[in-house]
Formats: C-alpha cells, sequence, structure tokens
C-alpha cells in the first residue's frame, strides 16, 4: 500500500567552493534508509517544472523513495553561474550531489536518476562519469550523440530550433531566484541577466562534430556505462534513436521503449498516455530495492507499431498496436533493398539521372521540431502538399502489408551545381485517397559526405555519393497503401536551408533504398504500459487559461510566413503563493526562390509576483541571414513592481561565418 510522505520546500545542497544549490524534495514516512530518486534540470522547481513534479515525485515518494529535485547551478534559486548545456560545471556538480545524497542518514546508498529532455541526457552523461551512488538511470527523451540528435544540427545541417532554443533558454536564464529562499535575490538577478552566455551564438560557432559535441555523447564510450538503463520516448518526439541505440550497445542492462507520445512523460501526454509510474517504479524497485519486479525481463525492445491515421498538425490519438523484439538488434528485422528509378520504388537498378530541387519553403507540413513544447498545432500533418515540391518514388499498391522497424537507409549517387546543398529524405505511407503520413525523415548536409567531423565544399558536376540514415521508425504499411520516398533540397521550418539554391541530380544506378523489414511468424508479449494510473495534479489557482495559434500566410513579396502564439497561462501555485505566467510568440519567414531570406524572430514574456514583489522579463531574439553569415541578435528588458519600471535593458550581437551551413 502507498504510504504517507512530507514535502521539504527548500534544502541546500552545499559544494566544496561554496556554492550552495537549492533541492526540493519528497520523503517518505517511516524508518528509513530510502532509496532516493534525484531529477537534475535548470527548469526551476519552484514554479517551472512544480505542475510536473506534483504529477511524478509524490508518486514515487509513497512508494518508499526519497525524491530530490534539485535545479542546477546559476538557474532557479541555486547559486552560481550558469554556463552552458551539459557542461563540466553542471556535470561534476551533479555527481557531488549525488554524493550528497548518498550521505544522509535517509539515504541507503542507491540513487537513480529521472529525467526527460535535459535531465534525460545529464542521467545518462552522469552514468557515464560512474559515480558509485548511482545504481540506475530512467531516461526520456535523450540523446548518445550530442551532435547527430539534439536540437542544433541533424545531418549536418543547422536546425532552425538552435535560434528557438537558444532564445527559450535566455528567456529561462533570466529569470530570478525566489526571494523566499534568496535574501540576495536582486543583485543576484542582475548578475545573471548581465553575465547570462549567448548560448545560440556559441552553438552555431560548433559548425562540425569536434570536442565540443564529443563532451557528454556517452556514445563515445558505451563500456563507461554501467548502471542499468531503461530509455522511453515517443514516436511523435524528436528523440527516437537513442533508446534502440542504447539497448543494441550497452553491456548493462538496457530496456527500450517508444509508445506513440509527444515530448512529455507518458502520464501526462496527449497523445494516448500510458503508465508512465509503473515502468519507473518497476525499473528502481528492480534496481534500488532488489525486488523481483519483471523489469529484468522485460523485452530489449518494445514499441507502438504505428499505422496510417489521416495526420493533422493537431493532437489527435495514434492508430497501431504494441510489439516487442525480445533482443535488440533482432534477427525479426532484415534488410530489403529497393532503387530508385523514374518515380518509382523497384526491386530492380534503374538508370539514367534525376534531378531534384525544391523551393526554399518546402516543408510546411514538417511540424514543430519537437511536439510537445508547445501549446498544440505542432505535428506533422499530411505530406502530399510537400511531396509535391519534392522528387517521388513510389512503390505499386502494397500487395500484402509491409511493417518496418529500425532505421531505413537511402544511398545515393550524385552531383550538385553548388558548392553547398542539402538532401532531406522522407519516407511515407501514402493511402489509396492520397494522403501522405511521414514514417520518418532526416536530412544530410552534402558537404558532409564523408563524415561530421571534416565537411568539404563540393564541386560543381563532380559525382559523389552519400549515404542517409533516418531516423528511428515503427510502421505497418497496410496492403492496398503505398510507400513512397521523397526527396528534397530543403525542409523549412525543421530544417535551416543551405545558402543558395541548389539542384541535386541523382545517378539512378547507384540509387537505393534499404528497408529494416520486420517479419515476425509469432508475436511475443509486448508487455506493454497500461493507462495511467491515478496521480496527484497541482491544485494551482489559474488566473490566466493557456491556449495558442498558429498563421502560415504569403506576404505581398511572395515571403511565407509562419507566426505562431503560445500562452503557457498565469496561475498561483498552492504551496508559497508564488505567482507566475508567460508566453511566447515566434516568427519564421522565408522566400521560395531565395533560401538566403530565411529568418526567425521570437519573443518571451515572464511574469511573477508575490504580495509587493512584483517583476516580469521580456527577451527578444532574430536570427537572419545572407550567403556568407549568420546575424544574430537579442535583447532582454527586466521590469519591477506594479508600474514595471526598467531595471536593466541589454543587446547582445552576433555575427558567424556560415562556413557549409
Amino acid at each position: 500500500m502507498p504510504g504517507a510522505f512530507s514535502i521539504i520546500e527548500n534544502t541546500w545542497i552545499t559544494l566544496t567552493d561554496g556554492r550552495k544549490l537549492s533541492a526540493r524534495m519528497w520523503m517518505p514516512d517511516g524508518e528509513g534508509p530510502f532509496p532516493a530518486i534525484l531529477e537534475y534540470l535548470p527548469y526551476r522547481k519552484r514554479d517551472g517544472t512544480a505542475p510536473r513534479d506534483e504529477t511524478t515525485h509524490p508518486v514515487f515518494a509513497a512508494e518508499g523513495y526519497a525524491c530530490v529535485r534539485v535545479d542546477i547551478a546559476g538557474t532557479g534559486d541555486s547559486e552560481g553561474a550558469f554556463d552552458d548545456e551539459y557542461s563540466e560545471q553542471e556535470l561534476s556538480d551533479g555527481e557531488a550531489v549525488l554524493a550528497w545524497i548518498a550521505a544522509q542518514s535517509w539515504c541507503d546508498g542507491k540513487i537513480g536518476m529521472i529525467g526527460i529532455s535535459w535531465g534525460g541526457f545529464n542521467g545518462l552523461q552522469l552514468a557515464f562519469r560512474r559515480p558509485k551512488a548511482l545504481k540506475a538511470v530512467v531516461s526520456v527523451a535523450s540523446t548518445v550523440d550530442r551532435y547527430a540528435d539534439d536540437i542544433h544540427y541533424m545531418g549536418g545541417c543547422l536546425l532552425s530550433d538552435n535560434a528557438n532554443w537558444g532564445s527559450q533558454m535566455f528567456a529561462y536564464q533570466s529569470r530570478p531566484a525566489d526571494p523566499e529562499h534568496r535574501p540576495d535575490w536582486r543583485e543576484d538577478w542582475i548578475k545573471r541577466i548581465e553575465e547570462m552566455p549567448f548560448m545560440a551564438a556559441d552553438w552555431l560557432r560548433q559548425q562540425t562534430r569536434g570536442d565540443f559535441w564529443k563532451h557528454g555523447s556517452v556514445c563515445e564510450d558505451w563500456s563507461a556505462i554501467q548502471a542499468p538503463v531503461l530509455a522511453i520516448t515517443g514516436w511523435a518526439d524528436a528523440y527516437v534513436n537513442a533508446p534502440p541505440a542504447l539497448a543494441a550497445n550497452l553491456s548493462v542492462p538496457a530496456k527500450a521503449m517508444i509508445g506513440p507520445w509527444e515530448h512529455r512523460y507518458a502520464h501526462i501526454a496527449k497523445l494516448d498516455p500510458a503508465d508512465f509510474h509503473g515502468e519507473v517504479l518497476a525499473w528502481f524497485g528492480k534496481w534500488l530495492k532488489e525486488e523481483d519486479t519483471g523489469a529484468g525481463d522485460l523485452p530489449d525492445y518494445r514499441v507502438y507499431m504505428q499505422e496510417h491515421f489521416n495526420p493533422t498538425m493537431q493532437n489527435k490519438p495514434r492508430q497501431g498496436c504494441w510489439v516487442a523484439e525480445a533482443a535488440w538488434p533482432s534477427p525479426n528485422v532484415q534488410e530489403r533493398v529497393m532503387h530508385l528509378g523514374a518515380d518509382v520504388l523497384a526491386d530492380a537498378a534503374a538508370s539514367g539521372t534525376l534531378a531534384v530541387s525544391s523551393p526554399a519553403t518546402a516543408g510546411q507540413a514538417s511540424g514543430y521540431f519537437c511536439p510537445g513544447m508547445r501549446f498544440d498545432n505542432e505535428l506533422a500533418g499530411d505530406q502530399a502538399g510537400d511531396d509535391a515540391l519534392s522528387a517521388c518514388f513510389d512503390t505499386a499498391p502494397l500487395a500484402a502489408p509491409l511493417e518496418l522497424l529500425g532505421r531505413p537507409r537511402v544511398r545515393v549517387a550524385f552531383s550538385v551545381d553548388k558548392p553547398v546543398a542539402q538532401l532531406v529524405a522522407r519516407l511515407c505511407d501514402v493511402s489509396p485517397e492520397g494522403v501522405s503520413q511521414r514514417i520518418t525523415f532526416r536530412p544530410l548536409n552534402l558537404t558532409c559526405r564523408d563524415g561530421f567531423e571534416a565537411p568539404r565544399k563540393l564541386v560543381p558536376g563532380q559525382r559523389y555519393e552519400a549515404e542517409i540514415e533516418l531516423n528511428e521508425c515503427a510502421h505497418h504499411l497496410r496492403a492496398g497503401h503505398v510507400l513512397r520516398l521523397a526527396l528534397s533540397t530543403s525542409y523549412w521550418p525543421v530544417v535551416w536551408p543551405a545558402p543558395e539554391a541548389a539542384e541535386v541530380t541523382l545517378h539512378l544506378e547507384d540509387c537505393a533504398l534499404v528497408l529494416p523489414e520486420r517479419r515476425v511468424s509469432e508475436e511475443i508479449d509486448p508487455q506493454a504500459p497500461g493507462a495511467p494510473r491515478d496521480y496527484p495534479v497541482l491544485q494551482a489557482e489559474q488566473l490566466r487559461k493557456p491556449g495558442g495559434t498558429s498563421r502560415t500566410w504569403t506576404r505581398e513579396d511572395g515571403a511565407l510566413v509562419l507566426d505562431t502564439f503560445d500562452d503557457y497561462g498565469k496561475a498561483v501555485d498552492p504551496y508559497h503563493g508564488m505567482c507566475a505566467g508567460s508566453h511566447v510568440s515566434m516568427h519564421y519567414e522565408v522566400h521560395p526562390d531565395d533560401p538566403a531570406t530565411a529568418a526567425f524572430a521570437s519573443d518571451w514574456n515572464f511574469e511573477f509576483g508575490r504580495g509587493g514583489w512584483q517583476v516580469a522579463i521580456d527577451t527578444e531574439n532574430k536570427v537572419t541571414c545572407d550567403r556568407e553569415n549568420f546575424y544574430l541578435w537579442r535583447r532582454v528588458t527586466a521590469f519591477e513592481g506594479a508600474g514595471k519600471e526598467v531595471v536593466l535593458t541589454k543587446e547582445w550581437q552576433e555575427v558567424i561565418p556560415r562556413g557549409v551551413l
């Protein structure tokens, strides 16, 4: 039976250099000592993640775990300066936090780490460093390769979310500590703003897979991780490649699970929520409490095998079923090669050439890069419009169902007319009615044809070969449907366009699609997660309801514009009375005939208050480009008091050469 617990609103963890990190704890009643669960984030435990924390840590504490939620240095109420994501400071501080927890009288010395996205990343990264007390990890929506599979670059191409995420972190960094915990909040607030790094620019300067990105990429040495890992994500999420990679490569117990979810813990997902708590409790029960929970006997890879569901950009239920592979890689998955011909995918190789050249606006149905971050209107929609702007290769209507599980690959022989060019591959399931559902995608910067550490510009007219390994997928195509490979030279707004419009000529005799075809004579029990169990919800007083809008329109000069607005609402926390609200507007634009007109802008607004304490922050960001450079600009304005008196205004700007982007 679940037990009682108490909440400790704030505890200070003092580091060896005197900095103090702020922690909130959920402590089980009883004698103890208890195993502990750590979640370590820069997103403010006091208000930022408080609604989500209310749905997780109380459930775990009631099951006998001491739960500790820590703000990273320089964020939330923690002291010190924030320097960058997954920095050496963050990870060495994390090791100190683990050691501190293990040394407390209420802890039995066994700790598990949990987290989604940032917390999923640093859970793996800390396991890589082998701290003694870290015995197990639940990593959700994470990566094993920070260059290949994060929010900055994909396939050597710049993602527009490098600018978007940079603008979000700029806004997040500008928020003050809570005066209830930090009497020096105002001095610290001003210092935080004055000294905050320009991360969007810092990341943009690191355009190849060098030491900057190798730091924190656990794929550099799989054997370093010795704590068992449960890796979870959802097909609507951006982070789909890590779970099967961990299951395939770790030498310690590692299990992968991919459901239909967006970028959220599964129990609070908008897309077919599931019992996330049960998965976590079984995993930590096995490795922290040494209980027979069955977690060690799970199939290596449990996946929601999706089917065609008439995609829209709005949240709606998925269609499919759960399947599992006892071992991963699986003998049930074999490569099937199909060849690219004149608009067809066929078993026999073709000959001749075919030109691929797309307007810079191709990609309007791509959706938001990481669904789950916006209010709605963020999923990939019907791809038919983007297919019309691409070179498409179709099978005949399938005589029998086709099941895919893994990462398809596209081999291309090509020549180009520009020194820098992109090729974006999408695999789609096309219904008999012509609705095209994206199964998976991935871009490749063709200057990275030989690797991502030392790209080389292309010589126009010269013949090259390259391979695009698409993102992980699990998809069941019904008989009568068509499998489509769509190739384009742009995919805006997900991928930042090349500096100028390019034409890629495919030499078809050496172009092929390699499919991971799954054939199973008898399915095993997928041990699928059940429906969400009951969990607590933060009983905040809502002063402004959340909501969002998206609008795509064409300006008089022909540029295509996407404007979005997301209001995250305004509410009063029932535990400490802080009122917090935020909203963001984003703007994307590009002219179809000139990729160098691509631009991004955003404006984030935060407001906080309690009694006579009232502050607000407005952050503005712009990224534009031409064929040679990127131009980054940002400004923050901080306000104080009911009359919103300006405390500080500061601007930054950077010019960064494009290199091969």
